[in-house]
């Protein structure tokens, strides 16, 4: 899914539901790219994804993966929304996904 882990982040606590996919996945790439958010160039985001209310950001430079990553604590908040949500920021790690599907394997 990220063909570039090293600029990739897992970002989860999206709001699931309140709006349309696409308008999420804008919201989401006007977040990351403030500077108010540590953010810059995004590449692509991945929204939805197989986990319901996460996405996959991917920037143009490792150095502002890395600088989001610093930042304490990201609120979503869009006029769109209601209220503004928390999310857990995260590195992507393709081990971690494929340990899941590992164990989702063996529990069927």
């Amino acid at each position: 899914q990220a063909a570039k882990p090293a600029q990739t982040l897992v970002i989860a606590g999206i709001p699931d539901g309140l709006l349309q996919d696409d308008v999420m996945a804008d919201i989401l790439t006007i977040h990351f790219q403030k500077s108010k958010n540590n953010g810059g160039d995004v590449e692509k985001v991945v929204y939805p994804t197989p986990r319901k209310g996460v996405a996959y950001v991917t920037f143009e430079d490792q150095e502002v993966a890395e600088s989001v990553l610093r930042k304490d604590e990201h609120r979503l908040e869009d006029k769109r929304l209601s209220r503004y949500y928390p999310l857990k920021v995260t590195r992507y790690c393709e081990n971690v996904s494929s340990v899941i599907i590992s164990l989702v394997v063996l529990a069927l």
